[in-house]
This record gives C-alpha cells, sequence and structure tokens, in this order.
C-alpha cells in the first residue's frame, strides 16, 4: 500500500482522537471552567453537529477543489481548531473550537476514501479504505485513553495540543507523500443530496442509525462521571476503563462485519440492537460495582459500533435501488445520520442528568435502541414485501465511517 495511504490513516487517527477524548474529560472540563456536567456534554453535541452540517454542505460546496488542497485545508482547519480549544479562554470559546474542528471532519472523510481508492488498483480499493479508517479504531484504543490520562494529568488544555501537533504531522505527511494529480471524481450539488432525502426507504435507515446511535451516546456522553460519581473511581481509572473500551470497540468492529456478511444487514443488526439495549440496561444496575462496571463496559465496547458495517452496507443496498444516480451521496448522508444521533443523544443525555441523575441515562439510552430496533424490523419486514433477498451484496464498495 502507499506511504500516502499511511497519511491519511494518521489524520483519521488525529480526528477519530479529538471527537472522542472529550467524553472522558467532561468532569475535568466541567470543574476548570465552571459549568455543569451537561453543559460540558454539549460540547460532544456540537462537534457531531459540526460533522453532520459539514460532511453534506461543505463536501458540495468544496466539490471543484483540486482534491489535494482541500485534504491540506481540511487538515490545516482541524490544526487550528484544536489550538483555538488549547487557549480557549472559557466554556463559549471551547465551543467555537468544537464545531470549526467538526466542520474539518466532516469533509474529511468525505472526500477521504475516494483519494484513498484512487492510490491504489481498483481490486484494492476496499482494502485502501479500510486502512484509513484503522485510524478510527486505533484513536479509540490508544488516543482516547492516552488523551483522557493526558487531561486528567497535565489540564485539559494539554490534550487539544496535543491533537493539534497530530494535526501538524499528518499535514505534512499529506504535503509530502498524496500525489498532486489526484482524480477529481464528479461533485454532488446539494440539490442531488436533497433528493436523497426524500427516499423514504433510505429516510427509514437514517433513522435507524440516528437512534441506535443516540441511544449509545445518550449513556457514553456520561460515562466519565458515571464512574467517577457512581461507581467511585479516580481519574485515572477511567483512563483505564476508557482503554477496555476502546479494545473491545475494536473486535466489535471486526465481529459485527463478519455477523453482516453472514446473516445480512437486518438480521445483524437486530442482533446488535438487541445486545446493545441489554448492555445499557445492565448498566443501570452495574454502575456501583468496579468489577461489574468494567465487565459492562467490555460488553458495551463490543456491540456499541459493531452496527457500523451493517447499517453502511444496508444504505448502498437501498441506495442502489432507490436512488443509484447518488449511492455515494446516500452513503455519505449516513454519517451524517450517525453524527446527528451523536449530538442528539449527547444532548438528551444532558436534559437527563439535570431532571433525573446520571443513572438514568443507560436505561433511557436502552429505549432509544429499542427503538432502532423496532425501525430495523420493519426494514426487514418492508424488504420481504418486496421480495429483497437479506444476503444480497451491494455492487458499490462500501466505506465505513
Amino acid at each position: 500500500m502507499p506511504l500516502a495511504l499511511w497519511a491519511l490513516t494518521l489524520s483519521a487517527f488525529a480526528i477519530g482522537t479529538t471527537e472522542f477524548v472529550i467524553v472522558g474529560l467532561i468532569p475535568t472540563i466541567a470543574q476548570s471552567l465552571g459549568v455543569s456536567v451537561p453543559s460540558a456534554g454539549l460540547l460532544v453535541s456540537l462537534y457531531a453537529l459540526g460533522v453532520a452540517v459539514g460532511a453534506p454542505v461543505l463536501t458540495a460546496l468544496t466539490g471543484r477543489v483540486p482534491r489535494k488542497q482541500l485534504l491540506l485545508g481540511l487538515m490545516a482547519l482541524f490544526t487550528v481548531g484544536n489550538l483555538v480549544a488549547w487557549m480557549a479562554p472559557g466554556y463559549e470559546a471551547l465551543m467555537a473550537a468544537r464545531v470549526l474542528t467538526g466542520l474539518a471532519h466532516g469533509v474529511f472523510f468525505s472526500i477521504g476514501s475516494t483519494i484513498a481508492t484512487s492510490l491504489v488498483p481498483k481490486e484494492k480499493a476496499a482494502s485502501a479504505i479500510a486502512i484509513m479508517f484503522t485510524g478510527l479504531t486505533v484513536a479509540l484504543v490508544t488516543g482516547v485513553p492516552l488523551g483522557t490520562w493526558i487531561g486528567q494529568s497535565f489540564g485539559w488544555q494539554a490534550t487539544f495540543l496535543a491533537v493539534a501537533m497530530l494535526g501538524v504531522v499528518a499535514f505534512v505527511g499529506s504535503l509530502l507523500l498524496v500525489p498532486n494529480n489526484i482524480v477529481q471524481p464528479k461533485p454532488a450539488s446539494i440539490l442531488t443530496q436533497m433528493s436523497v432525502l426524500k427516499k423514504p426507504r433510505l429516510l427509514l435507515v437514517y433513522a435507524m442509525t440516528a437512534l441506535g446511535y443516540g441511544g449509545s451516546f445518550t449513556a457514553f456522553t456520561y460515562l466519565a462521571p458515571i464512574l467517577e460519581q457512581v461507581t467511585g473511581m479516580g481519574a485515572a481509572s477511567v483512563s483505564l476503563v476508557m482503554l477496555v473500551y476502546g479494545v473491545s470497540v475494536a473486535f466489535g468492529n471486526i465481529w459485527g462485519g463478519k455477523l453482516a456478511d453472514m446473516k445480512g444487514p437486518i438480521r445483524a443488526l437486530q442482533i446488535i440492537f438487541t445486545l446493545l439495549a441489554l448492555v445499557l440496561l445492565a448498566l443501570t444496575f452495574t454502575a456501583p460495582s468496579t468489577p461489574l462496571v468494567i465487565a459492562t463496559v467490555l460488553a458495551w465496547g463490543a456491540v456499541a459500533f459493531g452496527n457500523v458495517a451493517g447499517l453502511q452496507v444496508y444504505v448502498v443496498q437501498q441506495a442502489e435501488r432507490e436512488a443509484p444516480q447518488a449511492v455515494d451521496v446516500a452513503s455519505g448522508l449516513n454519517i451524517a445520520a450517525f453524527n446527528v444521533g451523536i449530538a442528539l443523544g449527547a444532548w438528551i443525555g444532558g436534559v437527563i442528568v439535570s431532571t433525573l441523575g446520571l443513572l438514568a441515562t443507560p436505561w433511557i439510552g436502552a429505549l432509544i435502541v429499542v427503538a432502532a430496533l423496532g425501525l430495523t424490523t420493519w426494514a426487514g419486514r418492508l424488504d420481504k414485501k418486496a421480495g429483497i433477498d437479506p444476503l444480497a451484496k451491494p455492487a458499490h464498495a462500501v466505506g465505513v465511517h
């Protein structure tokens, strides 16, 4: 695989770290800035909204910009966003920095797949996308716990400085290694993207994605405060639990992909959503016990992101039937739905913490995941009625974002 692909993977690692590291730092940031835990949780929502808006809108607006120039511009914006977060004098400046960084994230993953596939022969396209997205997985395994530890040891600002330095390395790597003559695909206009949103079957998949992740992030956003205030763990132990979670996510991604291949996306999603709802419900009861909460978080990681492959395969399958002219757009909008789910989940979690307390977030999150399971079952019945083979493979390569 070409060296340029590793520059993209490093960029994905930096971006994945800055998205999820905030979860481990919420209690630290809340205390440092003198804001409530739910207010600190809004930093997760605002970043995810930046991604959800940035992915479709900015990708369409920058469609004619040469790919390498756009990639370098995005990594520069990402680095500046993290430097603003590092120097943020207060809560409002930190919020602005999170939105700015989220906008860069959205466009990066929209164009990253096409750049990755242009670097290799056609038969290696899926492998190239997979390698780039290992950056995200590695971020969950190493970047998030390490960033959480840095923030707890040296102040949360130090985490954003460290990620900004990663951004500089990724920028230089892309500048030196990514070729100038990347093939430029025909840009999808905002109107083309909006036309996808008129398709009820695609809207159903987006709702499944948003509810599935919304339910998980209703509780996950407040995992660090739960571990500190309910379980009674110290800050250093929270970093270790984040490491346990990240390792579990890495295995869950592989397992989820194999399950979707074996049983088809609908059946795989039904299994994963059922397990996710049960794990979230269990957390309500295991949170006060250190050994039980660690076991629950381990199980949670295995199913939290295991549905990514199934959801992406399913949205591409539906798009090939409903909007064959805009399969990539439909797939990209599923990433927006994923981030809308994170934004809503973090916001709902904040409301729950303010009104019902921390321990209500897991069981309410479980109910939201049950709603995703209901929509998935409904989608399966609609497929059956239309005579669609549940094990049919999509013709397009599927980028898992």
